[in-house]
């Protein structure tokens, strides 16, 4: 058999082959599509609400940060935790007492949440010590 690169068995039937060099490669592309799928993933810590829409907005890094999210009915919440006004406080206290310098909050709020609501979390984060805070968005393509 010209150009065959099987061999065969006595009884001249061919003996299967198992290629397992594009076994390897297969795995590999969906190892990488998997990590890189993976790492483009923005996990937040609160709860689902309708967030406002921005034009520009920068990556962030989820890890020892705290969510602090207002909903649009003006209830808050502590990553996934619905909180009281008074609990809320006594959250961000001890937060800022473990983590110190090193505190940051995520604020995750509704856009049909009212601005003094978000105020007040705002004065209620910053009179606890904690200077890093950032508010998360979603990016659109034009408004």
């Amino acid at each position: 058999m010209a150009g065959s690169s099987g061999k065969t068995n006595a009884d001249g039937t061919k003996k299967a082959r198992i290629e397992i060099i594009p076994l390897i490669d297969v795995i590999f592309f969906l190892l990488a599509t998997f990590v890189l799928f993976t790492l483009s993933l923005n996990k937040s810590e609160g709860i689902s609400v309708s967030l406002p829409d921005t034009m520009t907005s920068s990556p962030r890094d989820p890890a020892n940060t705290v969510t602090v999210t207002i909903t649009g009915e003006g209830t808050l919440a502590w990553n996934k935790d619905l909180i009281s006004l008074d609990d809320f406080i006594d959250r961000l206290k001890a937060y800022y007492q473990v983590a110190g310098d090193k505190a940051e909050i995520l604020i995750n709020g509704d856009q049909a949440a009212f601005f003094s609501q978000a105020r007040y979390v705002f004065d209620e984060i910053r009179k606890s010590g904690i200077t890093k805070i950032r508010i998360e968005t979603r990016v659109s393509k034009g408004y």
